[in-house]
């Protein structure tokens, strides 16, 4: 694959040729050329795109119904929950102008609730999210990374930090971080 880094403090990210690509003017969107039919698709927002790399891939992705429905409520649960959360909760303590305590407060709380979700999880001695290492573990370990950011320590979270631990040191993550 190529990397094409998009410059969003010129905004790039506004312009036709990267709208085309991703409509909501964000990051990640992928080009596959040779996508369904041997036909060039563009695909963007991080769930879609892991899951179409899933299916095309055939890993990380179970073909077992149950298994892959598990993968997909985690998935669907990080792009609803701790991404918009963790999103939020990282700009108004690190990035607002305006320090607002009741919206600091009200994400940076919401952000302890998922991650003690999350521990609850994983608390059954599982190593990944799912049973195997899948895209759900890839969707959430970015908004685990730098807990502080968002006012969270993960000693608060044994088995959430255990998780991370894990998964932070796969090569490919590395790779990608």
């Amino acid at each position: 694959y190529n990397v094409n880094y998009v410059n969003i403090t010129t905004g790039e990210q506004f312009k036709p040729t990267f709208l085309k690509i991703s409509p909501n003017n964000r990051m990640p969107a992928i080009i596959d050329p040779d996508g369904p039919d041997g036909e060039e698709i563009s695909i963007f927002e991080s769930g879609a795109i892991l899951q179409y790399l899933g299916e095309k891939t055939g890993m990380f992705y179970p073909k077992e119904h149950r298994k892959r429905i598990e993968v997909d409520e985690w998935l669907f649960w990080q792009v609803g929950n701790l991404g918009p959360m963790g999103g939020q909760a990282h700009h108004f303590r690190n990035y607002s102008q305006k320090k607002i305590q009741y919206a600091i407060d009200r994400y940076t709380n919401e952000v302890n609730r998922l991650y003690g979700v999350l521990d609850k999880k994983l608390s059954d001695g599982r190593e990944y999210i799912a049973e195997e290492y899948s895209i759900a573990d890839m969707a959430c370990i970015g908004w685990i990374r730098s807990p502080e950011r968002k006012g969270q320590n993960l000693e608060d979270f044994p088995f959430l930090k255990g998780w991370f631990d894990r998964v932070i040191n796969r090569p490919a993550v590395l790779k990608g971080i």
